[in-house]
């Protein structure tokens, strides 16, 4: 693996879910891996389990963790080539990438999108601009329209999860006070599509998805009827796309609760997190036996360590 920017960069899904698996049961079986190697971590944006997940992932590799967030604790930078930097911005994305280069061995890096212009966003202008411009692996730890080390974690989640061969997963819009990304969702639907899985997405109509990411999956505008004999329900908000950015509406018969959960196949509730409670899920049903929000948090740590394992094996 040279760069993990999207989830179309495993070249072996069934494989590396089963490395996943196995470094859960020996974490530090690779820690001569990453000796003398470092991880340089970037966030334009917040996180929590992403960075700390990531982090603790390196760590059981044997490599060295440096963090920086722009927000406060680095240059604004310029990302149009052939600019007047006479402005806010102080360092060029040219200079940065390059000198990150040389400190780092691979290079993780967050930014969300603008959910304004979506040209520029669906052009992942701050991903491909170090991928373009450092010298080293870049990995997405979410950008414009993807978390690939999120899905990947989803696909290990299931995987163990899973009590039948082909099971039904579903994936379901929620109502959320805020316009959130696609990131998420876009993701978690191409993981889906290369799974062996029964996959269905719900959501009001106005919140369609980008078609190139849909595709063929089936799209069902009825939640009580998508949710029936799913053994898994994936919840996620997201803004509307037609509509870029927008909220349409936050129609709280969205919300799901344990009625809802009743209809599934004993299905099991899963939220990439931080969730609203009482807005996206009741504390019913994410208390409950169903919810595997935690053990599917767990695998943030291993879903980047595999990744960062199978980068450092390349290099």
């Amino acid at each position: 693996m040279k760069h993990y920017l999207t989830t179309d960069d495993i070249e072996n899904l069934p494989k590396t879910i089963e490395e996943a698996i196995a470094l859960k049961k020996d974490p530090y079986a690779f820690e001569q891996l990453g000796k003398r190697k470092t991880l340089g971590m970037l966030f334009f944006n917040t996180s929590l389990r992403t960075r700390l997940s990531t982090q603790k992932a390196a760590m059981q590799l044997g490599m060295q963790v440096m963090v920086m967030n722009f927000s406060g604790e680095a240059w604004s930078l310029e990302f149009e080539d052939g600019s007047v930097m006479n402005g806010s911005t102080a360092e060029h994305i040219r200079e940065a990438a390059a000198v990150v280069s040389q400190y780092c061995d691979i290079i993780g890096v967050r930014a969300f999108p603008t959910l304004t212009d979506k040209q520029k966003d669906e052009e992942e202008h701050v991903m491909k601009s170090f991928q373009k411009y450092a010298s080293v692996p870049i990995v997405n730890m979410e950008s414009a329209t993807a978390h690939p080390l999120q899905a990947l974690t989803d696909a290990i989640t299931i995987t163990e999860q899973k009590t039948r061969g082909r099971p039904r997963v579903v994936l379901s819009w929620a109502p959320h006070p805020k316009a959130l990304p696609h990131a998420v969702a876009n993701s978690f639907t191409g993981m889906m599509q290369k799974m062996d899985v029964d996959f269905a997405i719900t959501h009001p109509e106005g919140y369609e998805l980008n078609p190139e990411v849909t595709g063929n999956t089936p799209i069902i505008h009825n939640q009580d009827e998508a949710l029936k004999d799913a053994d898994f329900v994936y919840v996620k908000s997201w803004s509307s796309y037609k509509d870029y950015g927008k909220v349409l509406h936050t129609d709280p018969n969205w919300k799901i609760t344990a009625a809802k959960m009743a209809l599934t196949d004993n299905g099991k509730f899963m939220h990439c997190l931080p969730v609203r409670r009482n807005v996206i899920v009741d504390d019913a049903v994410l208390d409950g036996p169903q919810s595997i929000v935690i053990p599917q948090a767990n695998n943030r740590t291993f879903a980047a360590q595999v990744v960062l394992k199978q980068i450092l094996e390349s290099m």
